[in-house]
């Protein structure tokens, strides 16, 4: 490998020949070997979308030339789309305020935009003009957050809802026992079961809705400390409506600069979210874990799709092993959540310092849970119930006694649960021999499809 020698304010340093990056990234490189993990790719590519809305606005505030702004925008629009993804080495455990990864993106755009337009670009005076890694780093983070659910994330949890409840209309009329402290209860549907998650679903995309405009109100324009030091009047609002064209989305400035900078508030609420999803897709594979367990010792209410050999020296044997990936993901979202909560206490007076980490875990959890959410919507519109099991169970609940007692009274329907378990039966045949009511009363009273309310006669 052959090396070229940079400089940076510290000195000379001595950078591999082919780098587009510079001094400041090789520093970065020099530093933090710590672990392999760089930062995330949804990150870079906002990062360089939002140099392309700063180049953008600082041409329009008249502190940038021209010809070097749109060599600037036309690099970092190549950097968005995926070009030069190797040149960007930066750990994601650097320094607190993100500083390298900034200078990491100024320095290649610099060396990029000066081929382009054949004039010198530097990659603090020009790239970074109007920015501070201070006000960049916290509003590429809000940025990239945004664009991960909008792109990703609600899509894949807007496509598992209409699966669910497609199923769940399908089996609207299915009848099976309940469950309550994972012992037999009352009886529902398996659509009401599966509407329940529906529900739970669109409660997680409502709360996601609602997070998105704070998510989109950026601190840009804050500069070092959140006084917008060396910021042109304007600045701030010509680069969210760049940043808007760009994207789609409706970006604007925070009304408080100062506390998005030292705060992460809502990187945290993000996180929240995203655990409140993750805890809502524990639930349902969970569920269907159960439901599917046996096949001849467990529950066995539904048979979930074969997909691979369960076992190395069990022949035969199939596990539910998208449930159980889930389920992993969940406890990797729960971890990084707790991260992120340690993080977001990181802001001492006037900057956070764990800004990579933050928007490490943010994006993370967003890829992962886009992926949970395609394999949970697998595992639903894949299982088929076990007709014959779940009508055994239902037929000897003895907990359908609940539905006399305002005929006999609790006491004596307990008598009846208790024998009729006791002695293997179904609750219609103990009933019509301790009660004085007659069968056909008995068998109205008794319908499980009828417990259900789900019954329109």
């Amino acid at each position: 490998m052959t090396f070229r020698t940079e400089r940076d304010s510290m000195g000379e340093v001595q950078v591999p020949g082919d780098a587009l990056y510079g001094a400041q990234t090789q520093r970065a490189v020099d530093n933090f070997r710590i672990g392999t993990r760089r930062m995330p790719e949804g990150f870079i590519t906002c990062l360089a979308q939002l140099k392309a809305a700063a180049a953008r606005a600082n041409r329009e505030c008249g502190v940038l030339a021209a010809d070097i702004a749109e060599a600037l925008e036309q690099c970092a629009a190549a950097v968005a789309a995926g070009g030069h993804a190797d040149q960007f080495p930066v750990s994601v455990f650097q320094t607190g305020s993100g500083t390298s990864t900034n200078m990491n993106m100024n320095e290649v755009l610099a060396r990029l935009a000066a081929a382009r337009c054949g004039r010198q670009v530097h990659p603090n005076d020009h790239v970074n003009c109007s920015q501070s890694s201070n006000d960049v780093i916290p509003s590429t983070i809000q940025v990239s957050a945004a664009v991960a659910l909008e792109e990703r994330l609600l899509p894949a949890l807007r496509q598992l809802a209409a699966g669910i409840g497609t199923r769940a209309e399908e089996l609207r009329t299915v009848t099976k026992t309940g469950r309550t402290h994972l012992m037999d209860a009352m009886p529902l549907t398996f659509g009401q079961e599966l509407g329940a998650w529906v529900s739970q679903l669109h409660e997680c995309e409502a709360r996601f809705s609602d997070l998105q405009p704070r998510l989109r109100a950026l601190p840009i324009g804050g500069s070092a400390v959140g006084t917008g030091v060396n910021v042109p009047d304007g600045f701030a609002a010509a680069l969210v409506a760049q940043l808007t064209q760009l994207l789609g989305q409706p970006f604007t400035v925070a009304d408080n600069a100062f506390a998005r900078m030292a705060g992460q508030d809502v990187a945290l609420e993000c996180s929240a979210c995203l655990r409140a999803l993750a805890t809502v897709l524990a639930k349902i594979n969970s569920d269907l874990r159960w439901m599917s367990s046996g096949p001849l010792a467990g529950l066995a209410e539904i048979r979930l799709e074969p997909l691979q050999p369960g076992s190395s020296i069990m022949p035969g044997k199939v596990n539910p092993v998208l449930p159980e990936a889930v389920l992993m993901v969940v406890a990797e979202i729960t971890g990084n959540d707790a991260a992120l909560a340690l993080a977001a206490q990181s802001g001492n007076f006037q900057l956070n310092v764990m800004l990579p980490l933050i928007a490490d875990k943010l994006l993370g959890g967003c890829d992962l849970l886009a992926g949970a959410c395609a394999a949970t919507g697998r595992t639903v519109a894949g299982f088929s119930v076990n007709s014959e099991q779940v009508q055994r169970a239902l037929a000897s609940n003895p907990i359908l006694v609940t539905a006399l007692n305002a005929q006999i009274g609790y006491e004596a329907a307990a008598a009846i649960a208790k024998r009729a378990y006791a002695e293997g039966r179904a609750v219609l045949d103990v009933a019509a021999q301790q009660t004085e009511l007659s069968r056909e009363t008995l068998e109205k009273l008794l319908d499980p499809y009828r417990l259900t309310g789900a019954a329109t006669d």
